[in-house]
């Protein structure tokens, strides 16, 4: 959704790292750029207004000027102004002290309300609520029989007395919607629910009949929350839809749903700063799981490249199996290797948390590989799930005993060529292979294949110095009668003896034979040689 503003933004901040000062004019081209990134991103016009002049006033601050890294404090001066226009806190439903909570939906036709209202009971069951779904849509149609499908799906039961408009293209209203919602939340009373979600009739437009029929729907239930849910795609035109439903409803928080759309995002910029009221839920995709709390300051951080770490260690604590974690853990600090059946484990907790271009997305600087997301194939998970379990028990266990004839049994098996399956065998290698390592003590091996000898993983460095490098071997020498006095002078050190002394110095003085020892016995013939 915030993929070009996210871009035109980190740009802006790069031209600014190689500057130790910043002057009024580098901080105006800073501003123009961002006002420029905001109005492209289909921001409303005030809000850019209002964005730009706050950040403009903090930039002049002696808060910029006598920062050790002014660049890094600019971008944190931005990051607190978005936190600030995308509601400031993090705001969660509010529940009634005595009997059900009470929540309307309110909002557009096809701004996603039905399917928003199985998600949000999904997300309320798995934390302990007993939610009830009313259906009090009788004008769109099949809206009941919709809403249905989605409940079962939630797992929630839903209550719907009537089986509103069976599929007549018409404006008029089949059944009473307000005896439905009021209905709907005596009987969650009496079946003992706690939370009563309540899905209302939308338009294709705002109109004066929409508005009303929502009026009297709140007034007889009293909700404790009205969500207001809005198309994240919609541009500016969610300004005014939300200013509408604020003075006509007055809800209480909004759901932006369809955020993982490619539009431009400036109604997630727009209408916190516009109506006041917080952005409390995120619709992220198609799946009933597809459904998170919307964080201000998460959001921020998204839109800035500095990723979301916290969102992504919730839904993976939310995804993984702790009891299954724990066994992984103890099997490889006991020794013994990652096999390919663990490898598949891993790879179907990893699917449970959603898509993966989306996790990747979450992580810091990642903003910069943009066109490797961009080109990352989902279905390659789903390949490699096909080859594992293409593969026999002792073959996931053991992948050394898969020859020729056995990886073409599992390409043939999986659907994928014989090349596919050589390729993922080799990775995994290289994967099991660094598991040693890690689990040895040793780090991360520096000779890894085809990844070279990265730096900082060479050979040991001494403490305080670098180590010596090792001492080249002499050859022996072209001249004869060197390499005969070489070739002595190395018998004689093998021996224990010394080497001979030379017959002359270096300055041309020429030494006296040494003489032998009075007791040292000599061979017959050679005491011409000592001077004897």
């Amino acid at each position: 959704m915030f993929t070009s503003l996210s871009d035109r933004l980190t740009s802006t901040f790069k031209n600014l790292r190689s500057k130790g000062r910043l002057s009024e004019a580098d901080i105006d081209a800073t501003i123009r750029e961002i006002r420029r990134a905001l109005l492209d991103a289909d921001v409303a016009v005030p809000v850019v207004r209002d964005f730009t002049a706050s950040v403009r006033e903090r930039c002049l601050s002696a808060e910029v000027s006598g920062a050790l890294n002014p660049a890094q404090q600019v971008v944190k001066v931005v990051n607190d102004e978005l936190v600030s226009i995308l509601g400031g806190e993090t705001r969660t439903l509010r529940f009634a002290k005595q009997g059900p909570t009470v929540i309307m939906l309110a909002g557009l036709q096809g701004a996603g309300k039905t399917t928003l209202a199985g998600k949000l009971a999904l997300d309320l069951r798995t934390k302990g609520h007993t939610p009830l779904l009313v259906a009090a849509d009788l004008q769109r149609p099949n809206a009941v029989t919709q809403l249905g499908v989605v409940a079962e799906r939630a797992g929630v039961p839903v209550f719907a007395p009537h089986p509103g408009n069976q599929g007549a293209e018409t404006d008029d209203v089949v059944g009473d919607p307000v005896a439905v919602a009021r209905e709907g939340v005596a009987a969650a009373a009496t079946r003992e629910h706690d939370v009563v979600i309540i899905d209302t009739a939308g338009r294709l437009g705002i109109d004066a009949l929409l508005m009303q029929q929502a009026a009297d729907i709140r007034a007889a239930v009293d909700p404790d929350e009205v969500l207001f849910v809005i198309d994240a795609m919609i541009g500016q035109d969610a300004v005014n839809t939300a200013q509408a439903f604020l003075d006509g409803v007055d809800f209480t928080g909004v759901v932006l749903s369809k955020l993982d759309g490619d539009a431009r995002g400036g109604a997630a910029l727009s209408v916190a700063r516009v109506t006041g009221r917080p952005i409390m839920f995120a619709s992220t995709g198609e799946k009933l799981t597809d459904f998170e709390v919307f964080h201000p300051d998460r959001m921020a951080s998204r839109i800035l490249d500095m990723g979301d770490v916290l969102s992504l260690i919730e839904q993976a604590e939310r995804a993984f199996d702790a009891a299954e974690a724990e066994k992984m853990a103890a099997k490889v600090a006991s020794g013994q290797d990652f096999t390919l059946a663990d490898f598949l484990v891993q790879m179907q907790q990893m699917k449970k948390m959603g898509s993966m271009k989306k996790m990747l997305g979450m992580l810091p600087g990642m903003g910069q590989m943009r066109e490797a997301l961009d080109n990352f194939d989902e279905r390659e998970v789903d390949r490699i799930e096909a080859i594992i379990r293409s593969m026999t028990p002792a073959e996931r266990e053991n992948p050394r005993i898969i020859n020729g004839s056995r990886r073409a049994r599992i390409a043939k098996g999986s659907g994928v060529r014989t090349t596919d399956v050589n390729q993922l065998l080799e990775r995994f290698a290289g994967a099991q292979k660094m598991m040693r390592q890690m689990n040895k003590g040793g780090g991360m091996p520096g000779g890894m294949p085809g990844m070279g000898n990265l730096p900082g993983m060479g050979g040991k460095k001494s403490r305080g110095r670098t180590q010596a490098p090792p001492q080249r071997k002499k050859g022996k020498s072209g001249n004869p009668a060197k390499r005969a006095a070489e070739e002595r002078a190395a018998a004689a050190r093998a021996a224990g003896e010394s080497a001979p002394a030379p017959r002359g110095s270096s300055f041309g003085a020429t030494q006296a034979p040494p003489s032998a020892p009075a007791d040292l016995e000599i061979p017959p013939g050679l005491e011409k040689f000592l001077g004897r």
